[in-house]
């Protein structure tokens, strides 16, 4: 098991993961609780501890579901999103859902 992590000291409250994020939200990837050769594989597609990553769409479902990630979007099964924790992402705008216009 590979645990890599972006920050040194480890914070006390549980970290959230990927599925935690709400479409539209963003946040720091902070480890990666995998396999070394899964880890590697999503290292290599830009899940690297520090990197900022968006919540996107979901299948039918909520299984896959696809993240923005180093201007690529990729998708990831819910038990390989469970095993990524991130943390809030200081710069991020609060996540607003989109208004509905009326109609007069």
């Amino acid at each position: 098991m590979l645990q890599l992590s972006g920050n040194k000291v480890q914070a006390e409250a549980p970290h959230a993961s990927l599925v935690d994020l709400r479409k539209g939200d963003a946040a720091i990837l902070d480890r990666i609780d995998l396999p070394t050769e899964d880890a590697r594989r999503l290292m290599e597609l830009g899940f690297v501890p520090g990197t900022r990553i968006t919540a996107g769409n979901s299948a039918p479902g909520g299984d896959p579901r696809v993240f923005q990630v180093d201007g690529s979007e990729i998708a990831l099964r819910r038990d390989t999103a469970r095993r990524l924790k991130v943390r809030p992402d200081q710069h991020a705008r609060p996540h607003t859902p989109p208004r509905t216009p009326r109609i007069p």
